[in-house]
């Protein structure tokens, strides 16, 4: 399973944290990727001057802009979703 978190503090939230965590989930579920992303949000990342902040996994992601959520799926939460697959079936990643 990856973790995707939202920040939906304050600072996230005016520069459109809530539209990218509807895209997010949009594109989870186009995807059928339910019960494999788990969506969810926090109130702070401390990364209040970059924009809406994201992590995915371990993984911190400043600046995700909500026109550029479909890219960013498929940049970093499809390959960790790969990652997990060849790891599950014993290839290296």
């Amino acid at each position: 399973m990856v973790i995707v978190t939202v920040c939906v503090g304050s600072s996230c939230y005016v520069r459109g944290a809530d539209r990218v965590a509807e895209e997010l989930q949009r594109l989870i579920a186009e995807h059928g990727l339910e019960g494999k992303v788990e969506l969810s949000g926090a109130f702070c990342m401390e990364r209040c001057s970059l924009g809406v902040t994201v992590r995915v996994g371990d993984r911190v992601c400043p600046q995700v802009m909500p026109d550029e959520v479909e890219a960013f799926f498929l940049s970093e939460i499809l390959p960790q979703l790969r990652g997990q697959v060849r790891g599950e079936l014993g290839v290296e990643a």
